[in-house]
């Protein structure tokens, strides 16, 4: 674990209140806004001020605010509230304030109120720091862009939690991930009426749904099953840190695993023809690879009509590791939770010729110019739909 990665944990933890969220276009200016400093949005308004501001009015709040655990600003929280805006921003951070630049856009921002007028944030970068916070708080890319729930109070649909705690009941360790997400999805689709018709009509909307119910089914089961190991007293401090990254370990594994599975159960609604880790040259396995491997291999199968999904979470680093996996096929896709990414990188997936495909309400923490080249997931389906309409069915049904 980084310095700062443990040190903006421990910050969050002793915090009043605290916030975090992905770094978008829209506070650095990429996405056309002329507006300036970091949006916070209504949800998180205790934050800046401990309460939602009244509409009709302007508000702000003088602060001091320490970066990194390095330096400090004096900034200015402000709420407007006059005529038709309605927003809450924190601005003024002074000269050569480096986390507006660009190249921070698809960082973690997170701010935690230690006292009334004295604040400390931290900017994750690496997919590795940005997972493991995400993970030592139980929470999805999804649930960011909101107050940090540190006791991950369980949610207040009656329904739903009746569903966990049956399950949870029934269940003695871990089961495998892919069990896991059958029965968060299982659970989501009875709830809440949800039909293999409602499911193509968004797959966007319902793998978020999906995913954010499988962390909360995995956060009771979890509680479950070390409540009794970390009530009793550890031998030692090595007893206690191998304990720690065990379960960190095993919640970025399953967040991982959770995503291809959840795309999977899209795929299979949409009745697309695909397989998992096929293995293509150099014992490489792509998430995924539509048709399938048979028509990979055989090179009378048009290449054109190949594609190649990657899956990751994150993405600010590991995006590369798709580049590679598929000789056959030139442009590769990536789906990830990630939200926003910053010119630079977007111009070297461009290079590599690697496209993103991101959940459809997060197509706009991209940079502007960039926004027309991502494909929500829906528009994925789509194509890779119209590619296998025009196969012919010998090469996929032999």
């Amino acid at each position: 674990m980084s310095e700062i990665l443990d040190i903006s944990i421990q910050s969050v933890k002793s915090a009043k209140t605290s916030f975090c969220r992905f770094i978008t276009g829209n506070d650095t200016g990429s996405t056309g806004s002329h507006q300036a400093g970091f949006y916070v949005p209504k949800n998180a308004a205790p934050l800046l001020f401990g309460e939602v501001c009244k509409r009709g009015t302007n508000r702000e709040k003088w602060v001091k605010i320490k970066w990194q655990n390095d330096f400090e600003t004096d900034s200015r929280f402000i709420y407007y509230g006059q005529k038709t805006r309605n927003e809450y921003r924190i601005t003024r951070f002074g000269r050569d304030f480096e986390f507006l630049m660009d190249k921070y856009v698809g960082s973690l921002l997170v701010i935690a109120e230690q006292t009334e007028d004295y604040y400390e944030a931290f900017v994750l970068e690496t997919d590795d720091e940005i997972e493991t916070f995400l993970s030592y708080f139980n929470l999805s890319p999804e649930q960011t862009n909101q107050l940090i729930d540190v006791a991950n109070a369980p949610t207040d649909d009656i329904a739903m939690q009746m569903a966990i705690n049956m399950i949870i009941a029934q269940m003695q360790d871990f089961p495998q991930t892919q069990e896991m997400g059958l029965r968060a999805q299982e659970i989501f689709n009875r709830i809440h009426g949800v039909t293999e018709k409602d499911i193509c009509k968004n797959p966007d909307k319902y793998l978020l749904n999906w995913y954010d119910t499988e962390l909360e089914l995995f956060r009771h089961l979890e509680e479950k099953i070390y409540k009794p190991i970390y009530t009793q007293p550890f031998a030692d401090c090595q007893s206690l840190i191998d304990f720690s990254n065990k379960i960190l370990n095993r919640r970025k594994s399953r967040a991982g695993k959770s995503l291809e599975h959840h795309l999977s159960a899209i795929f299979k609604a949409e009745q697309l023809i695909f397989e998992e880790q096929v293995i293509t040259e150099n014992n490489k396995k792509p998430d995924f690879l539509f048709p399938n491997g048979e028509c990979y291999h055989n090179f009378e199968f048009p290449a054109e009509d190949l594609t190649v999904l990657g899956a990751k979470t994150t993405c600010k680093d590991r995006w590369r590791q798709v580049i590679n996996e598929a000789n056959r096929v030139d442009e590769k896709y990536l789906f990830t939770l990630q939200q926003g990414i910053s010119r630079n990188q977007l111009k070297e997936m461009t290079d590599e010729k690697v496209h993103l495909v991101v959940p459809e309400k997060y197509v706009s923490t991209f940079p502007k110019e960039y926004q027309s080249s991502i494909r929500n997931l829906q528009e994925f389906v789509q194509m890779v739909q119209e590619k296998q309409e025009r196969i012919p069915k010998h090469f996929i049904l032999k």
